[in-house]
Parts: C-alpha cells; structure tokens; sequence
C-alpha cells in the first residue's frame, strides 16, 4: 500500500502520542511529493517481550533510507537481564512501601496525641523507628504537618486474606483513610489477576507473626551467623533461595537471611549482632511468616512454574496499590 508523506507524518505524530517511542521526521533530502512505503514486519523474532509489553518495529521506506519507528521501546534483552531489572523494581517498590507506611503511622500518632514527640510517646518511639531504618528525617516533618490539614483523616489497619493459583495463600496488609476505597480497589485486582477473595481467618492460621532482623549475605558468614543468633535465641535462620538464572556475583547483593524472633527476645538478638559487627535492617514493626511454604505437590495444592508467576504478577499488582503496605504469601521462591 502506497501512502502520501504528509500522510506518513500524521501517522508518526499519533504513534509518538499514543507510544513512548519516538517519531522521527523524513530526512530533509525528501520533498513533499517523495513517497513512502509502511510496512509492519509481523514475524515471531520481530517482536521482544517484557512481562506483557509487547514491542513492533514499523519501517519507513524511501528510494534512498530505511527508518524504523517502535511502537514501545525493549525494557531487557534476555531472562537474566529481566530478573536483575525486576529485583531493581522490587527494591525500589519496598522502600517506598515503607516509607509509605512510616508517613501513615505518623499522621495517625499525631491525629492521637498531638505534634509533640515530647509529651506523644507514640509519635517519639515512630521518630525512634525512623532513625533506625535510616529514613529521611522529612518523612517525619511532611506527614507532622499532613496531619495537621484540614480534612485529612486518621488511619486504618485493614487485613484481607486471598487465594492464588494452585491454592498459595495471600495476606494483604492495608493502611488506609478509606476503607471502601480500599477494599475496592482490592477486590477489583484479585479479580481482574484470576485470585479469589477468602473469608477472615481462613489463611491468616497458615502465617505466624515475628521480629524479623535482615542480614546480606555478603555481610557474614553463614555458619556464624548461624551460631551467634542460635545462641542468641533466635528461633529460625531463613536462607535465601538461589534462581535458576542468578549468578553469585549478581544475585548476592539482594539476597538475605531472615534471623527470626519473638517480640520479647528481639532486643538481645540485634544487641548481640551489632556486639559482632554484623551489619542487619530490622523490621518494620513485624513480619508475617508462613509455617508451612508451599512448594510441592500434595495435599491437592500444586504450584508450577506457571502458577507461581501467575502469582507473583498477582502480588506485584497488589503493592502498586497507594493503601497497600506489605503482601505475604506462603508460596515459596
């Protein structure tokens, strides 16, 4: 099909609006009455995909060049390349989680007990929390004074329980100032993502509530860290997994083990890792943890390759919610 060069030009600036390619305007060699051919190369290997974006390179042809014009640009060139960018994103979505949810609990303390961490115990031991998961002190300052606006609401814990593919359980904590704002927007993901809604208590028994202290494993050495939070009384050292497409060097940065502990006997352990100078994050407050990961199949559960991406799309949907602060699930990596 044969197309004018003005024609081409109003194509290009609707692809340029409607893509986050870029348009680019016929060579200044071409007069008006030059002619183009457009043509889409629908081939297999023609086109990249990353998750669910889907990229298509559209050609642009004179007597004199070739020009290509994509409709998306390639995020990642390759599995591994893939895994190493979404382990990016996930860090970068967990620390605006928490800083989320630090904003939220503080705007909450001072609708309570007033600005001053002076006379609002709640709001000091929040100020206490923030030095200590090293957040930015105007984190504190901007949400003292949100709370202070007019109309702006104090907020509310919210729990709901969903079942994923092949039976995994899914706990979605939420903090929010609108609770029909939130459940709806909930329930409109878990359907639109293939999950099921459950009933309160229904999956909350398969997860235990515990301290949790973080530490890179390229901070220490297993076997130590081993015997010192043991002896500490740490009740269970979770290792980190290993994918199939990470390699030591570029999965180890990311990678942790989870000391766990009671609420009571959290203190001694991070007093006696920061005693062996071992480098540790604490939690933010809690962590839900399953007693039983799902990994095999048993018991009528069974969880695939397929199902566990289906899942994790699942859950990655649920943190880009504004109210949602933390997803647990009981499906193992």
């Amino acid at each position: 099909m044969v197309y004018s060069s003005s024609s081409i030009r109003a194509f290009g600036s609707l692809l340029c609006r409607i893509s986050n390619g870029v348009y680019l305007k016929p060579h200044h060699s071409c007069t008006l009455r030059s002619v183009f051919l457009l043509s889409g190369n629908f081939s297999y290997s023609s086109w990249y995909s990353s998750s669910d974006i889907k990229v298509l390179p559209l050609e642009l042809q004179s007597s004199n060049s070739v020009r290509k014009i994509w409709t998306s640009s390639p995020l990642c060139m390759g599995r591994r390349s893939c895994k190493i960018a979404g382990r990016k994103t996930a860090q970068d979505l967990k620390k605006a989680k928490l800083y989320s949810k630090i904003g939220k609990e503080i705007v909450s303390a001072v609708k309570k007990g007033g600005p001053s961490p002076i006379s609002n115990t709640a709001l000091a031991a929040l100020i206490e929390k923030v030095k200590e998961l090293d957040i930015p002190k105007d984190i504190v300052d901007r949400n003292v004074k949100r709370a202070s606006e007019k109309g702006q609401e104090a907020f509310i814990e919210k729990i709901y329980e969903v079942y994923g593919y092949g039976g995994v359980g899914i706990i979605i904590e939420v903090l929010t100032d609108k609770v029909n704002r939130s459940v709806a927007a909930v329930r409109e993901v878990v359907k639109d993502n293939g999950g099921k809604m459950a009933d309160p208590g229904s999956i909350m028994f398969k997860f235990q509530r515990a301290r949790v202290a973080n530490v890179k494993v390229t901070d220490v050495d297993r076997d130590q860290l081993l015997t010192i939070a043991l002896d500490a009384g740490a009740e269970d050292i979770i290792e980190p997994s290993m994918d199939e497409y990470d390699t030591e060097a570029d999965s180890s940065e990311s990678r942790v083990y989870k000391v766990v502990s009671s609420a009571e006997n959290y203190p001694v352990i991070l007093s006696k890792l920061q005693e062996e100078g071992i480098k540790f994050k604490p939690d933010n407050g809690s962590e839900l943890l399953p007693t039983t990961p799902i990994e095999y199949f048993g018991f009528g559960l069974q969880v695939d390759d397929e199902a566990m991406e289906l899942n994790k799309e699942l859950m990655s949907k649920l943190l880009e919610l504004d109210d949602v602060d933390a997803v647990y699930t009981d499906q193992k990596y």
